[in-house]
């Protein structure tokens, strides 16, 4: 062929079927309000705010689509016999008689009988009706709220292997009088919410009655050979008392009577279960692209990704892979709508790097009227000299070079020789028509800053970080093909990169300002300077700021400590999470605009209003670093990884992303580390492998079934050599008029990543009583129209969960448990900004290990086995006195040693005797010793700490010391110590919504 250069891509031997998407055609806008957004708690006609969403209608009320489809079941509000399932058969269900005398459950000779399973409305596989006795609504003499609670049968939620048709699981109560949940009027996220006021569980007087109707759980009693805490530091944690809406003031002393028995936590769906099935049945698998609308392997689970069309899960991972066809069965289900997209996230070594395509001075094919990039969406017509945009159907003239002649199908026969073709992800190399002034960027440049005053000279600091610099030369990023990086350079107001010219300035630094008594320190003006040094050198580049304490010197940007505890719980908590002053808003603005990304590594030991200083790096695209309390000897690990590991990412500079859609949606909210001038482009002074965008769509009009919805992000960037270039992915999903078939290809971890996201936005502007009421009810919004519109009828009492939203309750009690959403006197506000801010730019896979984290057990290892050993339940009554547990999250690491750990695992990992000789005092490494144990337990963090993107510090926590009350809290299926309810009951508050929905 003798078209201009491109990098050919390696013929499938597979067929690439419904990959392209065409004829949606055009309709009005329309003018309903969109559903998936935060409103004002006062108004049910409140303008949508970034963020969740807004019901037209209470979910009892008749559906607003009028006839339901065929298989639906429409439930009357009374009871749920409302027919046959789709199929005409009984649904499979497990039953068990009621318990006799208190005790379990007797199951018949031969376990638990089951019926002919359900098809259901799309071929369901069999259904689970646990006899869980959840939110059981029984009146009995234990005082108001409780429950009267019998053990269940231990067992795990069923296993399904890879994709499935639609299924459900059902939690099911034992016979017995019923109270009905109190009719809800209902009527949008907008309206006052049904949700009772919260209530703190150390007596913090909620703002309103407790519900009497909301059950209430006897506490939680330790696992086998896990005895209860006996220490003294600290408050004891409360039994099981919800500290959501519905909440009891004070713990379980309340109760009177005798003692209740607790629900068997292996009989609610586990995380870990579904992790551990999706492994087994899709993990170490290829995962081909070539589908439209497949719903790929979960972030946890390892396998090959084969880009045969739709861009691979790394890129883009959405929280349905079958959007609803219309606006109006949007807002009935209340799913949001969105995707996650990390363009330049990083792919293993045996899977293939993107091509590189270069049109010369002809540049990318586009569409004439919607600008979308070639692509495999594209469909070649009369043969082969016009091409019908997939996004828009404009027909578009073929360019004389690019034409190539159709085969015997309507393709063209050099399709899988391009990449724009054939592949979901791609690059182009741009022409001077996308670099600023038609001119080409120059390399970018790195900027190094350093906070000089007395505390960080005199704490050794500086001296740690210029030596470190030495050696930042040879860890500079490159292209594969270059034998240097072309990155410049600079120190504060130097700009060279002789060698010895800056290991005399490194050496002189400490030297220079070791008399200093300066204690007062500016901030704003740093950032200026650097800024105005990149602009000078017409680059774009990176801004490397080391800095410990709050501005308070008389310069642009300064700032006063603000951090008030009596803001909490009140509607101007939100002014904590808000910038300080204005300045840093228009400085950020200066930095995007000139390609001036921040970097900002704090060194705090008191409040510095990390709301304000990490402004500039959330909208730069930059990376926030927070090392409280510095100390030298056992925190500069921690710092140097974090450092050398950012020099050595290959970021993508000056950049803007475009999102582009087909016809009957668009993308209308952006959540990121990312600057937004205005509605469409998402702009980025740089961009890493580990930052990630979530775009959230919404209908303009109905989608077609046979053409789909089509996907296309493009980010134009300045390569680390300085070549610009635009990165495209394209997706094709699947649309719907069944409620059944959007539910059954939703993903649960993507969800959350969407809902953290608007969740953490919303409460810059609202208050955060309002938003956690928004997530509690739209979680029961979308279980009760699952439900309500693709259940097999079943009694009121049961909680049923779709499979893919199965762990979605678990999930949703996580986020809601999360310092950032949990406003306590004891949580620094600056912490609380700043996982704040983390989490705004995090990807699928990073939220996911930070909301509910890795609980792996070490006691028992298999120490010839390469494998790791496999994750347990995030809850203490995992934990035993003779164990060893590493807990990791993403930011933090705990080893927990039981007090009966085995004698040979504590000498093989310290070199001790005993538990009790064990120092956790700045202990942060484990010691490299040359023994079975030391050598698998140190590979293992290694492993943990290779996944993330942060350099998580360890902590040793023993059994019955202090430093367990922090490790505590990362137990998330627990009651949490700062008011957060247990998993259980959760699903108890969560059941009562649905309920009160669908009566």
């Amino acid at each position: 062929m003798s078209q201009q250069g491109y990098v050919t891509a390696p013929p499938y031997s597979q067929s690439q079927p419904r990959m392209g998407g065409f004829s949606a055609g055009f309709g009005p806008p329309n003018s309903a309000l969109h559903y998936g957004h935060y409103g004002d708690p006062n108004s049910s006609h409140a303008a949508p705010q970034p963020g969740m969403s807004k019901p037209t209608a209470p979910l009892g009320s008749p559906a607003p689509l009028g006839p339901l489809p065929p298989g639906t079941h429409q439930f009357s509000q009374n009871n749920f016999q409302s027919g046959p399932s789709a199929a005409g058969q009984q649904p499979h269900r497990f039953q068990s008689p009621p318990p006799p005398n208190n005790t379990g459950p007797s199951y018949p000779p031969g376990g638990l009988q089951s019926q002919p399973a359900s098809q259901n409305i799309a071929s369901a596989s069999c259904t689970t009706q646990l006899a869980n006795q959840l939110n059981s609504m029984q009146i009995n003499s234990y005082g108001p709220g409780a429950i009267q609670s019998s053990h269940t049968s231990s067992g795990h939620p069923a296993s399904f292997q890879g994709p499935q048709p639609l299924t459900q699981h059902q939690m099911a109560l034992p016979p017995g009088p019923q109270i009905p949940p109190p009719a809800n009027n209902f009527s949008g996220l907008g309206a006052q919410s049904s949700l009772p006021s919260m209530a703190r569980q150390d007596g913090i007087p909620g703002s309103g009655l407790p519900n009497p109707n909301l059950q209430q759980l006897s506490g939680q009693t330790p696992g086998p050979g896990y005895h209860p805490q006996q220490a003294n530091y600290g408050p004891q944690m409360a039994g099981s008392q919800l500290s959501y809406p519905g909440a009891f003031p004070g713990g379980p002393a309340q109760l009177s009577g005798p003692p209740q028995k607790k629900l068997d936590p292996d009989s609610i769906p586990s995380p870990i279960q579904v992790i551990e099935n999706d492994r087994s049945s899709r993990g170490g698998q290829i995962y081909a692209t070539n589908t439209r609308g497949q719903v790929p392997p979960l972030v946890t689970t390892d396998c090959l990704v084969q880009d045969q069309g739709h861009a691979s899960p790394r890129y883009i991972r959405c929280t349905t892979y079958c959007f609803p066809s219309s606006s109006d069965m949007a807002k009935q289900a209340r799913i949001p709508l969105a995707a996650v997209i990390q363009p330049f996230a990083t792919v293993p070594q045996n899977e293939t790097p993107l091509y590189v395509v270069n049109h010369g001075e002809a540049g990318p094919i586009r569409c004439n009227r919607c600008k979308a990039y070639m692509c495999p969406f594209m469909q070649f017509i009369e043969g082969g000299r016009r091409y019908q945009c997939g996004f828009c159907n404009c027909i578009n003239d073929v360019p004389p070079f690019f034409f190539q002649h159709l085969d015997h199908i309507g393709r063209r026969v050099d399709h899988y020789e391009r990449p724009e073709l054939s592949l979901g992800s791609y690059e182009y190399v741009a022409t001077l028509d996308y670099c600023r002034n038609n001119k080409p960027p120059n390399p970018p440049a790195y900027i190094f800053m350093i906070d000089v005053s007395y505390r960080n000279i005199n704490s050794g600091l500086v001296k740690l970080i210029c030596d470190e610099l030495k050696t930042l030369l040879d860890k500079l990023p490159r292209e594969e093909q270059e034998e240097s990086s072309a990155i410049r350079v600079g120190f504060v107001t130097y700009n060279k990169e002789s060698r010895s010219v800056v290991h005399n300035l490194l050496d002189q630094i400490p030297e220079m300002f070791a008399d200093t008594n300066e204690s007062e320190t500016i901030f704003a003006p740093v950032i200026q300077a650097g800024m105005e040094a990149l602009k000078a050198a017409e680059c774009a580049g990176k801004l490397f700021i080391f800095h410990s304490s709050l501005p308070t010197a008389e310069a642009p940007g300064k700032l006063r400590n603000r951090d008030d505890k009596k803001l909490l719980s009140t509607d101007k908590e939100k002014t904590l999470f808000q910038p300080q002053v204005s300045s840093y808003e228009s400085l950020a603005r200066d930095c995007v605009a000139n390609g001036c990304c921040v970097n900002l590594f704090l060194f705090p030991n008191q409040y510095v209003d990390v709301a304000s200083l990490g402004l500039v790096t959330m909208h730069t695209g930059g990376t926030l670093y927070k090392y409280n309390n510095f100390q030298l000897n056992s925190d500069s690990p921690q710092f140097l990884t974090d450092l050398r590991r950012d020099i050595e990412k290959k970021p993508a500079f000056d950049a803007i992303m475009r999102v582009r859609t087909s016809t009957g949606f668009r993308a209308t909210d952006f959540f990121g580390a990312i600057y937004m001038n205005n509605t469409t482009d998402v702009e980025m002074a740089a961009v890493d492998c580990d930052k990630a965008v979530t775009v959230e769509f919404k209908h303009d009009d109905k989608l077609n079934e046979d053409s789909g919805a089509l996907i296309q992000c493009a980010v134009l960037y300045t390569s680390i050599s300085g070549q610009r270039r635009l990165r495209i992915h394209n997706l094709g999903l699947n649309c719907s008029t069944q409620l059944a078939d959007v539910y059954k290809a939703c993903e649960t971890d993507a969800l959350i990543n969407f809902f953290a996201k608007s969740a953490f936005k919303a409460i810059l502007s609202q208050p955060l009583k309002a938003v956690r009421e928004i997530l509690v009810s739209q979680t029961a919004h979308m279980l009760a129209c699952y439900r309500k519109n693709c259940a097999s009828p079943s009694a009121v009492s049961q909680l049923i969960l779709p499979d893919a939203m199965k762990v979605l309750p678990v999930y949703m009690n996580c986020l809601l448990k999360s310092s950032v959403l949990t406003g306590r006197p004891e949580i620094p506000t600056d912490e609380r900004a700043y996982h704040r801010q983390l989490v705004t730019s995090m990807g699928v896979a990073d939220t996911q290990l930070f909301f509910y984290p890795q609980l792996l057990p070490i006691h028992n290892l298999d120490l010839q086995s390469d494998a790791m050993p496999a994750a347990v339940r995030c809850s203490e009554e995992r934990l035993s006195e003779g164990g060893a547990f590493i807990l990791a999250n993403g930011l933090s690491m705990f080893l927990w040693l039981g007090v009966s750990t085995p004698p040979e695992l504590i000498q093989g990992l310290f070199n001790v005797p005993s538990f009790a000789h064990i120092s956790t005092e700045a202990q942060t490494l484990l010691p490299d010793l040359a023994n079975p144990y030391s050598k698998k337990i140190r590979s293992i963090v290694e492993h943990i700490q290779n996944q993330k993107p942060y350099t998580m510090k360890l902590m040793i926590v023993k059994q019955r010391e202090q430093p367990e009350m922090l490790f505590r809290q990362f137990l998330v299926e627990d009651k949490s110590i700062h008011g957060g309810a247990s998993y259980v009951d959760f699903l108890c508050c969560v059941h009562k919504e649905i309920c009160q929905l669908l009566n």
